[in-house]
């Protein structure tokens, strides 16, 4: 009795041991499903996402031979500092005959204002001269009447008026021409004045142009020229990188964009770190095409065999600045990307261009005023007369 009673205790307890597992389980997989349905599902994970940032090319804007190299691969540059000069003997013989050529014109000008006057008292002249020569006549003709004069004489007269109106004639159209070029402006700003102060100008800025400056601040990432090298306009000499503005570039698949949502805040892992540092970074829009279809040799579906790929379209991901201050990134590192679409209620695509420059930089900007009066001064410095 002993034996069974003990054997009927047993089966009892192995029955609530089998009952208590099974309710462990069921709890387990009914919390699963609630973690699955309010947290799995709220979220779209990808490892395929890497670091993006602005990559600037440096290049230069006038032609020369490399002097000076300033910085080099790895090193941090500051927003104005220069970081190449070039050779400035051509660009400064090209100042000196634009300074020259702006003084030529404003003498030359000087010239062409000189002869107005002059003209205009040919003008004079010629006026008095055919008052003299219809006097003349005009004392002849009463003594034709009688004889006195011989028509040869009165023809002579009438000769003499009629020159003078034509040399008068010249000298109005004359006079007429040489104020057309000058009517309405002052030597200073008269057009040919005025194209050799844009010569003189743009003398003054390439020579300024010889030292390039750092448009940004941020880390030389390559550079691409060396000391003599010989430089043209717009070639690529040197890339800088600003690492406190990346971002994350997570490649989604096609199915897993229904819910990602403009303004969605994500959680960016990256390999260099590992779990151990979190970046909290949020949507900023998402690519208005797949990775294909902006590809060099985009993909050709229109044709007999074809087998369907699952696309990936870009998702833009901000960063945090103060967190990528503590932890560096750099462009191109691997990272883990997961983006949390409980909140569904943003847009789809990106916003509209802001109202204010996303991208501006005063490191390029030139005093022009300074060039303007140093055009200004060799213009008056010509036009005092002695």
């Amino acid at each position: 009795m002993t034996t069974h009673t003990q054997e009927i205790q047993q089966a009892r307890q192995r029955r609530w041991v089998l009952i208590g597992i099974t309710v462990v389980f069921i709890i387990a997989a009914v919390a699963y499903g609630f973690y699955f349905e309010q947290v799995l599902t709220k979220r779209e994970q990808t490892d395929n996402a890497y670091v993006n940032g602005n990559v600037v090319t440096l290049s230069s804007q006038v032609a020369g031979t490399v002097l000076e190299i300033g910085a080099d691969e790895t090193q941090l540059v500051q927003s104005g500092a220069v970081v190449l000069k070039l050779d400035a003997l051509d660009s400064d013989v090209a100042f000196a005959q634009s300074q020259a050529r702006l003084g030529a014109a404003v003498r030359s000008q000087r010239e062409r204002y000189a002869l107005v006057s002059q003209f205009d008292a040919t003008v004079a002249l010629r006026r008095l001269d055919l008052k003299k020569a219809q006097d003349d006549l005009s004392r002849r003709l009463p003594l034709a009447d009688d004889h006195t004069l011989s028509d040869e004489e009165i023809a002579h007269a009438r000769q003499a008026v009629t020159d003078s109106q034509a040399l008068l004639n010249v000298a109005l159209k004359q006079a007429e021409a040489a104020r057309s070029g000058i009517a309405g402006v002052d030597i200073a700003h008269n057009p040919s004045v005025l194209t050799a102060k844009a010569e003189f100008m743009q003398s003054w800025l390439a020579v300024r142009r010889n030292a390039i400056h750092a448009p940004i601040s941020g880390y030389v990432a390559k550079r691409n020229v060396q000391v003599g090298s010989r430089v043209t306009p717009g070639s690529p000499l040197m890339t800088i990188v600003p690492i406190d503005l990346l971002w994350v570039d997570a490649n989604f698949k096609e199915s897993e964009l229904r819910n990602i949502r403009v303004g969605q805040p994500a959680l960016i892992e990256a390999d260099v770190y590992g779990s151990k540092v979190e970046y909290h970074g949020k949507v900023l829009g998402l690519s208005v095409g797949t990775g294909t279809a902006f590809s060099l040799l985009p993909a050709q579906n229109a044709t007999g065999n074809w087998i369907k790929v699952v696309q990936r379209v870009p998702v833009r991901i901000a960063l945090d600045p103060k967190e990528l201050a503590e932890h560096p990134l750099r462009i191109g590192l691997s990272t883990v990307a997961t983006v949390d679409t409980h909140d569904t209620s943003g847009t789809i695509l990106g916003a509209a261009m802001p109202a204010s420059p996303a991208f501006i930089t005063s490191a390029l900007a030139q005093p022009m005023d300074q060039a303007e009066s140093e055009a200004k001064a060799i213009i008056a410095s010509n036009l005092v007369t002695d």
